[in-house]
């Protein structure tokens, strides 16, 4: 990824910037976009652990296409994908470069629209005593899409929103409109909400992180052990019950999806391809 920087920062031809308020100057931009996203994608070809594992046919001049027909509406982009597979990881990462770079990006995560199971907890004892039941956590009705749908809509279109908040000690609490989130050009949600019903239509990129079964099990047992105080017992226990899920709400979305990426690829390497392009679309002189 260096030899693209050190290309387009050593040309001696800077693009005039172009006046995104006509459809010309979108269509240009559109043009740019596109060939430079298609220069990024064989440059990673020839990466040792590609980034990006499939592009869906079309995707790429349908994205344009609502660029330049509809360039007030703000992007949203939805990142879904199994437990463990590193989405919330990657969405640190764009988390990291948007403040470096001051980028207009707010993120949020859909795990936040659990619905609050606090009384169903306390009625079992524990959660993991709710999961043993056979309480089917991550069936897309444990999630309140419709708040997620509006909410989204809502950011879309240029408002700020307050989501909830659940939180993840085990308790099932949900606090409602807790979250300040604001509508900045770029919305990033995370989370496997974002592949259900009517709310994976609102996104305009849908990225989905693919991980291998082993190094997905030794991320999910780390996490639990490090940051959730679960044994290991329990750990692979609910491991268990969330790949039973996946096999019944995510993996058969899988190929809904625009993109999909790999997520046990670099990242040192994805974040150099998000400033990569962050500099396309700001390397311009002006007249």
């Amino acid at each position: 990824m260096n030899f693209l920087f050190e290309k387009e920062n050593n040309t001696e031809e800077k693009i005039t910037k172009p006046d995104f308020t006509t459809r010309t100057g979108r269509e240009f931009l559109a043009l740019y976009l596109y060939s430079k996203f298609n220069q990024i994608l064989e440059y990673d070809k020839k990466s040792s652990t590609p980034v990006f594992k499939n592009v869906k046919p079309g995707f790429t001049d349908k994205f344009m296409k609502r660029l330049i027909n509809n360039p007030k509406k703000r992007i949203l982009i939805g990142i879904s994908g199994e437990s463990a597979s590193g989405k919330t990881t990657i969405c640190n990462t764009i988390q990291t470069i948007t403040k470096k770079h001051n980028m207009p990006i707010e993120i949020l995560s859909a795990d936040n629209y659990f619905r609050d199971i606090s009384d169903l907890i306390k009625a079992h004892g524990s959660f993991d005593n709710l999961l043993a039941s056979g309480y089917d956590v991550d069936s897309p009705d444990n999630f309140d899409m419709e708040q997620l749908f509006e909410d989204l809509d809502m950011l879309s279109k240029g408002y700020d929103v307050r989501i909830p908040e659940y939180l993840v000690n085990g308790t099932g609490i949900v606090v409602p409109k807790a979250i300040p989130k604001l509508s900045k050009k770029i919305i990033v949600v995370e989370g496997m909400a974002t592949m259900y019903g009517k709310v994976s239509e609102l996104f305009d990129i849908r990225l989905y992180v693919d991980i291998a079964p082993d190094i997905q099990e030794k991320w999910f047992l780390y996490r639990a052990q490090t940051s959730r105080n679960q044994n290991e017992e329990n750990a692979r226990k609910q491991l268990a019950y969330v790949r039973e899920a996946s096999k019944k709400y995510i993996l058969p979305k899988k190929d809904n999806s625009d993109i999909i990426i790999n997520g046990a690829s670099s990242l040192d390497y994805f974040a150099q391809i998000i400033e990569y392009i962050y500099n396309i679309t700001n390397n311009y002189t002006f007249v």
